[in-house]
């Protein structure tokens, strides 16, 4: 048996892979645990997970701080390249600056075998090589590697910052060390990240798909209501709580009220008193079990919704709004399976247009299918797992030369 450990921001998108692939180390008989800020993250753990909740003083700045990361990122209005530096400036560094005693004081406790941190949480890669623990790394946004490519001088900002802050806790280095040099797994597949040579620690293992265990209700009598219907989701994700989500659904209902469509809605049903009645309105849905039923989605460009939309081979068109989402839309285009559409210009009529196209041209759909297959063919899950365990089985004693 070997002892596991991750390491996590308190973000959904990120935490929700690392639920599946400790799930299945648990069930192969191994200790896993999460190193996380985030308490509700308790509730959420597969049976026989730990919570190794990073604490303050309640008159601690630290802990003051720490909590206010999530409602900077759900508040802040910010687009394109401005988004990097936002999150890096105001998000990233502080919340690995303050959860670094944390992490470190945790390591020391749980004694892990192998510690396996998020691509964004620097500081859990920096405890474990300043106190000699072999660290695999996960990339839940895989644009972050991609960046690297496509926008070289954002990306050396990046190393800067992370460079930076490995300096202020005595790793004295001129190389960026969050992505492990033993393993970095990488949550997609080649095809759909697109061409680019990585060293061979990087490992495609394809999307890894959480199953929720609490799914919220949901109208599947109306949702069927409609012999004919085609069914499509459109959801901007819960990140972006800001008054422009008003008017994005204000466009929405313009385009699809009184269609031939059945329409599902990730949003307050108060934003507006009266939705058109093709619309099924909802706080959330339960998303993976919808999918089979749905014939495109409208999305923001999540890497977790598009990965799950991709993997039961539905087409979509894509409006992203910050952060890697312009990047993920890209891939969706180049790979043939959607079209994208501008957050801030797009017009009802566009938005009309796009979803008419993918639903009638067969080749969107078929890219989809193709990409879920070489989804298939990575792994997921059960590959991440094999790579950990092989990792922990041979642990590599890390060594800096500061």
């Amino acid at each position: 048996m070997a002892r596991f450990v991750f390491v996590v921001p308190p973000l959904t998108g990120h935490i929700n892979p690392t639920l599946s692939i400790g799930a299945v180390l648990l069930q192969r008989g191994h200790q896993v645990g999460w190193i996380t800020l985030d308490a509700a993250l308790a509730s959420k753990l597969p049976k026989g997970g730990e919570l190794l909740l990073i604490e303050y003083a309640e008159n601690d700045l630290q802990k003051q701080e720490s909590e206010k990361y999530l409602d900077i990122i759900t508040k802040k209005i910010v687009y394109g390249i401005d988004s990097i530096k936002f999150l890096y400036e105001e998000v990233l560094i502080p919340l690995n600056r303050h959860s670094y005693e944390g992490i470190s004081d945790w390591l020391d406790r749980f004694k892990p075998d192998l510690v396996i941190t998020d691509h964004q949480m620097f500081s859990g890669a920096i405890a474990a090589a300043n106190k000699g623990y072999s660290y695999a790394t996960s990339v839940t946004a895989p644009a972050a590697i991609k960046v690297m490519d496509e926008l070289p001088k954002v990306h050396e900002w990046e190393i800067n910052q992370i460079i930076a802050l490995q300096k202020e806790f005595g790793i004295d280095l001129e190389t960026a060390i969050a992505c492990s040099e033993e393993l970095t797994m990488v949550l997609t597949s080649s095809e759909f990240f697109g061409e680019m040579e990585l060293p061979e620690c990087y490992r495609f293992v394809g999307p890894v798909i959480h199953q929720r265990t609490e799914q919220p209700a949901f109208d599947w009598e109306k949702l069927n209501s409609v012999p004919g219907n085609q069914k499509i989701l459109v959801s901007i994700g819960t990140t972006f709580d800001h008054e422009h989500k008003k008017s994005f659904f204000e466009k929405v209902i313009e385009a699809f009220e009184n269609e031939p469509l059945t329409v599902v809605v990730v949003s307050d049903p108060e934003l507006f008193e009266q939705w058109p009645d093709n619309f099924i309105v909802q706080r959330s849905v339960p998303q993976l079990e919808l999918l089979p039923h749905l014939d495109a989605v409208v999305c923001h460009g999540g890497h977790n919704t598009v990965c799950e939309t991709l993997t039961h081979g539905l087409p979509m068109v894509v409006v992203p709004i910050a952060y890697d989402q312009s990047h993920v839309a890209g891939r969706v285009v180049r790979v043939g399976a959607g079209l994208r559409l501008n957050f801030n210009r797009f017009k009802a009529k566009h938005l009309k247009e796009s979803v008419t196209e993918i639903l009638s041209n067969a080749s969107f759909k078929q890219a989809a299918i193709e990409i879920s297959g070489s989804f298939s063919r990575a792994g997921g899950t059960e590959k991440a797992a094999d790579l950990l365990v092989e990792l922990a089985k041979e642990p590599v004693v890390v060594v800096l030369n500061n």
